[in-house]
């Protein structure tokens, strides 16, 4: 079946994307690792989210970093990255800007840091910045940027003085109120959001009773996650709706129906991360699927079902 880029075709932060697929961030390296896969195409998503970078090269935690769980994976990659001098310099240079949209992850553990990373990457083709701020303040005792909306706010403002291109928030689903956060990162100056980032979780081994990750702890995406990313993507919509705030909906999408639900949910776009480890090309699948429900519904394009849920009385 030929895919109708018309019905799939998405204007997300003034952003062109030519599906409302994104390939989440550290599941496809720099971008150019996930083109080596025979029979995949960047033209069958609508933009590729880098790994996170830092200023500074980072090597990352303690192995092990990775342990699958009952529909999930939990990861402790601790952000390894060349830093961001080097990701502009070097890897960016290798991407095709015409076949798809790049997006940077922009990390750091001060709010200089994020500023400085953001400034970098404006100087540079890539298309937009998400900002991830699910990382340590290491100059406030290691509190988590994105688990406090004050902080949450100043990492943006920070990162909007520093550009003009699209600013997308990575809001994290480990905090008391999403809501209250994502509305005062719009004060602040995003132009988008990424819901959610991983929730943390922790995997044993009975026989050694200690911790399978290395760093004790670690981000669990995937299937299991998914009925909380649809939760806190209906929530963050009731903020976003009135200012026009598109939202990139994530958390264990595995095919088009699981999609689907994040949209009329609320979400402009749909990110899919974990799925690509055991179905490298699921978004042919995807994207066909899509277009299949919105013919069979009579709608001409997917942002006619953006937020169209409607609750129970």
């Amino acid at each position: 079946m030929a895919l109708d880029n018309k019905k799939l075709a998405v204007d997300y932060c003034g952003l062109k994307l030519d599906s409302p697929i994104v390939l989440l961030s550290g599941c496809v390296g720099f971008g150019e690792e996930y083109t080596r896969i025979k029979g995949f195409s960047n033209r069958d998503v609508g933009a590729i989210c880098l790994k996170g970078t830092t200023l500074e090269a980072r090597l990352g935690n303690e192995p092990h970093r990775l342990a699958e769980t009952y529909s999930g994976m939990l990861n402790s990659i601790g952000l390894q990255n060349p830093g961001a001098r080097v990701v502009v310099d070097d890897y960016l240079p290798m991407l095709d800007f015409d076949e798809t949209r790049f997006i940077a992850n922009v990390s750091g553990s001060t709010v200089d840091e994020y500023e400085e990373v953001t400034r970098i990457f404006d100087d540079s083709p890539i298309d937009a910045m998400e900002i991830n701020i699910s990382c340590p303040n290491v100059k406030e005792g290691g509190v988590t940027f994105g688990n406090d909306p004050e902080m949450s706010a100043r990492v943006v403002a920070a990162c909007r003085r520093a550009t003009k291109k699209p600013l997308i928030t990575k809001l994290s689903p480990n905090q008391t109120d999403i809501a209250e956060n994502a509305r005062r990162c719009i004060e602040a100056g995003t132009d988008g959001f990424a819901v959610i980032n991983t929730l943390m979780g922790m995997s044993i081994d009975i026989e050694a009773r200690r911790p399978v990750i290395g760093n004790n702890q670690g981000g669990l995406s995937g299937p299991a996650i998914k009925p909380i990313a649809l939760l806190k993507v209906h929530q963050v919509y009731q903020e976003c709706k009135a200012h026009d705030i598109p939202i990139i909906g994530q958390g264990g999408i595995c095919n088009a129906n699981d999609a689907l639900e994040f949209i009329i949910a609320g979400a402009s776009a749909v990110g899919v991360g974990t799925a690509l480890f055991y179905e490298p090309l699921i978004c042919k699948e995807i994207n066909a699927g899509i277009v299949e429900y919105l013919e069979k519904h009579d709608l001409g394009n997917i942002s006619d079902l953006v937020g169209t849920l409607e609750l129970n009385n």
